[in-house]
């Protein structure tokens, strides 16, 4: 059955390569960006089955317009993938009060206003996905992206309140937790902040972690795209990748163990 996909951050990348597959496979398409021109070559190919719209999601008033306009173009809207966000890069202290409130706004609360504009929308036809791209930084962390890391915390928490939520009007949510991939997410996408010489060596350190096997092909995330939207039964968390899973089972199991070892005073501090 063809569906109707909303998806934000679709210029390259994840963005873009699922577009593709869903518009390959007969979908529909709204999609976001911020230059139009980025969406030129799938508009040429598959015409009046995408809906390019150019849009910046930390706009709470143009992204519930661009949500309404898919609705009217298309008559409905199954899936919202909510893929617009980006890293920054730098140690907590390194961080400036406009990089660190540009990071929750793009990363949190532009997914906020996009969800809260699809919300009615799908509750009105009671039924719809909603598709939070996460990460495994939403679950583990890393050094050297501690905003990131919060700005994927907050999603977490938020989608998973959601999902609780909406459930009863037939509404799902999923939270995708990729690991590393070949995409610019860490290049051109990314910003940086300015260095501190105290945590040269912490970087180095975070550097030196990284492999080549450490990142995926971003082109082949698209089949567990595929599954997960035409699942009956999707999954509050997927994982993207062969090493986010084992990552988090490790570092669940280093957490229990530590919280089991102060259960003791975890429990006098009751009270009762």
């Amino acid at each position: 059955m063809t569906k109707t996909i909303f998806i934000t951050g679709a210029s390259r990348g994840f963005g873009k390569i699922w577009a593709e597959a869903f518009l390959k496979r007969g979908d529909k398409v709204a999609a976001t960006v911020r230059n139009l021109d980025t969406l030129n070559d799938l508009k040429a190919q598959y015409g009046d089955a995408l809906l390019p719209i150019k849009l910046d999601v930390t706009d709470r008033a143009a992204s519930f317009a661009a949500v309404q306009q898919a609705k009217e173009y298309f008559g409905q809207i199954d899936v919202l993938i909510n893929n617009a966000g980006y890293g920054l890069f730098g140690a907590i202290e390194e961080a400036t009060e406009q990089e660190a409130r540009d990071q929750i706004e793009a990363n949190v609360f532009g997914l906020l206003w996009v969800t809260q504009a699809a919300i009615p929308i799908m509750r009105a036809q009671k039924h719809g996905h909603i598709i939070q791209v996460s990460s495994v930084l939403g679950v583990a962390t890393l050094p050297v992206l501690g905003l990131y890391n919060a700005s994927k915390w907050a999603v977490e928490g938020l989608s998973e309140s959601l999902a609780s939520e909406v459930k009863d009007f037939g509404l799902n949510v999923t939270l995708v937790e990729p690991n590393g991939f070949s995409t610019d997410w860490a290049g051109a996408s990314a910003t940086h902040s300015e260095p501190i010489d105290a945590y040269d060596q912490v970087k180095a350190n975070f550097q030196a972690g990284l492999t080549d096997e450490s990142f995926g092909d971003p082109e082949a995330t698209s089949d567990a795209i595929l599954k997960l939207v035409d699942s009956t039964n999707p999954p509050l968390r997927l994982f993207l990748g062969k090493v986010a899973l084992p990552w988090v089972k490790q570092v669940y199991s280093d957490r229990l163990a530590t919280w089991e070892e102060w259960s003791e005073v975890s429990t006098l501090a009751h009270g009762i």
